[in-house]
């Protein structure tokens, strides 16, 4: 969530010789990367908070972030977009609006969720004052992954909904049909993560009074994750946002079916509060892991999680928002469940993912 900085092409391959374990440490670079055989996090910073990835047809990753300011005076990124070919070194591509969308009065471009519908790039946003009474989800669309995007305007409001804090937009298709999941922290009678059915453009809910809930209102920033016969919900809890106070965490549940229910691992079901499979929590190093980004498989088969954490040893940029920076694990699976080594991030240098050139 920060300015790109002007490197001098003598500098920049000073620094790729002296730090070859990660040269995604600089915001930009003037050439693309070549294979990492290793890494440690974070992989990009200073910010990309509440992460979307997407692998796009150019065989570029790319990741999407939550509008903040980085300190580099430019003031805040409309939803930064990051191009990588491994997951682990990032360059800053550009913003994905050149123009903050008008639709609302108030509020910051949060949480985006890119994918690609029918040809088209689908960038899905919240957008949201803190505390916001009335937040909502829009959607703004682009032929490339790295934008401009084209904002469609708003898909609904929490009024339209009659649903509390409708953010974080989570799109998926199951069984020939569009879904997406939103929701966050409340404590209203009409709190938790709920879904509902989009039209077949993806572009418009069928049926605003249409919706099912899957997890309580202690829950945000919700993805699911298709794996043998189980779909598996990840969610955050906590705060996200108290710079190296902050106590997000991720939790779990799975369940046979989208619409639930989801279940922990001691069978407790999710719409209740208080539930959930701890998957990742912060450490000595690491504040607030969470708000993680889709599954991503790499070429041999190993699945990777990807989130923000804050590094406790510098953990506000100078606009004095929470350095949230891109980090990445691997996913085990033990007795049909997702683990992460030690349930907190790794902070010592890891095998990176493999991608075949």
């Amino acid at each position: 969530m920060i300015k790109a900085i002007a490197y001098s092409f003598i500098a920049v391959t000073l620094l790729v010789n002296k730090c070859n374990k990660n040269s995604n440490k600089a915001v930009s670079a003037p050439t693309e990367q070549t294979r990492t055989a290793h890494y440690t996090n974070p992989v990009f910073e200073p910010v990309l908070a509440d992460p979307s990835v997407i692998k796009a047809d150019d065989g570029y990753f790319y990741a999407f972030g939550t509008q903040d300011n980085w300190g580099d005076g430019k003031g805040s990124h409309l939803i930064a977009v990051l191009r990588s070919k491994d997951l682990v070194n990032w360059t800053y591509q550009r913003d994905a609006f050149d123009i903050k969308p008008k639709w609302k009065e108030a509020g910051g471009l949060w949480a985006p969720d890119v994918v690609k519908v029918n040809g088209q790039y689908y960038l899905y946003y919240s957008y949201s004052i803190w505390a916001d009474p009335n937040p909502g989800i829009g959607l703004a669309t682009s032929p490339t992954p790295a934008g401009p995007y084209t904002d469609l305007g708003k898909l609904f409001f929490s009024s339209d909904i009659n649903l509390s804090n409708t953010i974080d937009p989570f799109y998926i298709e199951d069984g020939h049909k569009k879904y997406l999941f939103f929701g966050s922290y409340s404590n209203t009678a009409r709190q938790g993560i709920h879904g509902t059915e989009l039209t077949d453009d993806g572009k418009k809910v069928k049926d605003l009074n249409n919706t099912f809930k899957i997890a309580a209102g202690d829950f945000e920033g919700v993805i699911i994750h298709k794996k043998g016969n189980y779909y598996y919900f990840f969610g955050s809890k906590g705060g996200c946002c108290s710079g190296a106070n902050s106590n997000y965490n991720v939790r779990v549940g799975r369940a046979d079916n989208l619409r639930g229910p989801y279940l922990d691992k001691n069978g407790n079901d999710l719409t209740a509060r208080g539930n959930g499979t701890l998957l990742i929590k912060g450490n000595d190093i690491v504040a607030g892991p969470g708000h993680c980004a889709r599954i991503i498989t790499d070429d041999a088969g190993t699945d990777w999680f990807i989130y923000h954490g804050i590094l406790k040893s510098n953990p506000k940029v100078p606009s004095g928002a929470s350095r949230r920076t891109l980090m990445i694990d691997k996913i085990s699976w033990v007795d049909g469940w997702p683990v992460i080594n030690g349930n907190t991030p790794s902070v010592t240098q890891q095998q990176a993912p493999v991608f075949k050139r």
